[in-house]
């Protein structure tokens, strides 16, 4: 069964004409509980990882190998983020286990999904991994959505808006931030999904802004409403990836896509 994120409760550019210029576009995962092969797209399933290459360990806790966390085939995807020159699979893998002044340390890799051969099996989590910190597996259900900035708002933008935030809030019930701004959840593209200030990085190359690459959230949903629900799972109970990050907060995955490499980094909040 796809999933289709429903479209904003009400028109955010009618109402704030003034965010119509930051529209961006997303590809939310909707990931749902199922049996993934290495050969999909999947959240927390098996990857696609060479027999002859080594499992990555995690440097802070050696012999610990890190988990699956998102695995993406380009064919799978709107053509939204570009993937580097003849690669065409996007790996996300991460440490789970406690680190000092971060969740988890995270491992970004490109690869050519023709190119693996045999198959290395993946393997278990470990069995000391925080509660949460392991993504179920699930399979995909990619959609493009658009998104507009809330904590990514200049002050000076939001002080003109708030009141009207505050006014549409009044009226309709549907708040700009939680329900008609930033898509909440495991997405490629589009904003952050802070939930609290900003923090842009930026690349230690070049000096310039980042590129936001993937936000993994615990939760697909901001707030009551069912706003960001799919229209398939209004009406009965559903598993995700069942993610727990610090107070149910996310992880997002920055890239330069200007320095050889691609180097990356991440942040986190809750």
């Amino acid at each position: 069964m796809t999933r289709r994120t429903p479209p904003r409760p009400l028109n955010v550019e009618e109402l704030f004409p003034e965010v119509v210029p930051l529209r961006r576009e997303a590809v939310r995962l909707h990931p749902r509980a199922g049996r993934p092969a290495p050969g999909d797209s999947s959240v927390g399933g098996p990857l696609l990882w060479p027999a002859e290459e080594p499992w990555p360990e995690c440097p802070r806790h050696p012999g610990s190998p890190m988990v699956a966390v998102v695995h993406l085939h380009r064919a799978d995807l709107p053509d939204l983020v570009p993937f580097p020159e003849g690669r065409d699979l996007l790996q996300l893998l991460w440490c789970p286990l406690r680190h000092e002044g971060q969740w988890v340390v995270p491992l970004l890799h490109w690869r050519t999904a023709g190119e693996v051969g045999e198959v290395r099996p993946t393997p278990e989590a470990p069995a000391d991994a925080p509660y949460g910190y392991v993504p179920r597996p699930c399979v995909v259900h990619p959609k493009l959505v658009a998104e507009y900035p809330s904590w990514d708002l200049s002050d000076e933008l939001w002080d003109a808006l708030e009141p009207r935030f505050a006014q549409v809030d009044q009226e309709t019930g549907w708040d700009y931030q939680y329900h008609l701004s930033t898509a909440p959840g495991i997405k490629l593209g589009g904003y952050p999904g802070w939930s609290q200030d900003a923090q842009w990085p930026d690349c230690p190359g070049c000096g310039t802004a980042m590129d936001h690459l993937l936000t993994v959230e615990s939760t697909e949903e901001h707030g009551p409403g069912q706003a960001w629900t799919p229209v398939e799972d209004r009406d009965h109970r559903w598993e995700g990836a069942g993610l727990s990050l610090g107070d149910l907060g996310g992880v997002y995955v920055f890239e330069c896509r200007t320095c050889p490499g691609r180097p990356f980094t991440h942040r986190y909040d809750s």
